[in-house]
């Protein structure tokens, strides 16, 4: 994703671009490292959650927590009755599980441990942070984009006019196909992990039915107005999407219930 950052920039500025390119994608890393977890938890109005006012939630976190030999996160709760759930954080010291609060009403105590399970997978794995930088040097080369727009590029380069335009027009593309390959590959990888967390894969296999249900049937606003942030979720947040292709955020559910399945030991089928 840096590379092609800064194959943008010199296209767009020769080697002087480049270097601009470089200096802007280091300074973002380094940004999005350090605040990335609370500039998300912002976003959703995330409130931190205790043993106190949540404890049944936040005590299964913590088994989970131990059972992964992971430091104990930071638990928020959103309000949004869209049932959903996700990881962030620099690293697994530094790291935070959120859920909705539609979530925590419509699944059961299984199922919960399934989807924190998944997410504590992220943290282990250290998703959180490769897709967080993942998704800044994608919004980097999306105003790189927008650049060669307003202003033309560098109409110097090896392919002149046409060259600053398939920039304007292929750039954000390829990164956002990167970036979705990246999350639908940390995906299936989060959900053998989870489901090797919990140590039951259809715990997991029946929350994410469910979740896939509610967050077709019910909105999330502040995703639907952030899309960059979906691809954290455990279920896309976004309408409009169903097949497993090359502009999916995440696998095709029915895909990721049927590896759980076969984790378990049994055939895909009705569930019963």
């Amino acid at each position: 994703m840096t590379a092609l950052f800064l194959a943008i920039g010199a296209m767009l500025g020769g080697e002087a671009g480049m270097l601009i390119a470089l200096a802007v994608a280091l300074a973002m890393n380094v940004f999005a490292y350090w605040n990335s977890d609370r500039m998300v938890l912002s976003v959703y109005g995330a409130r931190e959650g205790t043993e106190r006012d949540a404890p049944s939630y936040y005590r299964l976190v913590r088994q989970l927590a131990d059972r992964a030999n992971l430091p104990m996160p930071r638990v928020y709760i959103i309000e949004n009755d869209q049932p959903n759930a996700f990881a962030t954080g620099r690293n697994p010291e530094n790291a935070a599980v959120a859920a909705t609060t539609g979530l925590l009403r419509i699944l059961s105590h299984e199922e919960i441990a399934g989807v924190m399970a998944h997410e504590l997978a992220h943290v282990k794995n250290r998703d959180t942070l490769i897709m967080t930088i993942t998704a800044t040097i994608a919004g980097a080369i999306s105003m790189l984009a927008n650049f060669a727009l307003f202003f033309g590029g560098n109409r110097n380069n090896p392919l002149g006019i046409v060259g600053a335009i398939l920039i304007m027009i292929l750039a954000p593309l390829g990164a956002a196909l990167v970036q979705m390959a990246i999350s639908r590959t940390r995906e299936y990888a989060a959900d053998a992990e989870g489901a090797a967390i919990c140590g039951h894969p259809l715990w997991l296999a029946s929350a994410l039915a469910k979740l896939e249900q509610g967050a077709e049937a019910i909105d999330n606003e502040e995703a639907e107005a952030n899309p960059a942030t979906a691809h954290m979720f455990i279920i896309n947040p976004l309408h409009g999407r169903s097949m497993d292709n090359l502009f999916s955020t995440h696998p095709n559910t029915a895909n990721r219930i049927a590896a759980l399945r076969e984790l378990a030991g049994e055939r895909a089928g009705p569930w019963g």
